[in-house]
């Protein structure tokens, strides 16, 4: 299983449901030294990189390399997938704004 930490769409069920087939419960973690954007529309939430004191409230779900990589299809060119590590100590994944679409 993967630790995947998700800030947006990905931690509603109905979302989760659609792309992978399952619910996921998942447990509260933060992601320091990044902020939440708003972009596109409907506006859709991004990480940013931040100061480190900023942060973001989140789930981690456990989830599949293959359910992992549906959520990669879903989040597309605008968001990357990275290792990072949680305030908890975790490892984790998460999906960052692309800086490329961005241009931040």
């Amino acid at each position: 299983m993967e630790a995947l930490f998700v800030y947006g769409t990905l931690r509603e069920t109905h979302v989760q449901e659609r792309l992978i087939g399952r619910i996921v419960e998942g447990q509260s973690d933060e992601l320091q030294g990044y902020r939440r954007d708003w972009v596109l529309l409907p506006p859709y939430p991004v990480a940013m990189p931040a100061a480190p004191e900023e942060h973001i409230r989140g789930t981690v779900l456990e989830v599949t390399q293959d359910e992992l990589e549906a959520m990669d299809i879903y989040e597309g060119i605008c968001y990357l997938r990275i290792k990072v590590i949680l305030l908890s100590g975790r490892e984790a994944w998460v999906y960052v704004g692309n800086s490329d679409v961005f241009g931040r």
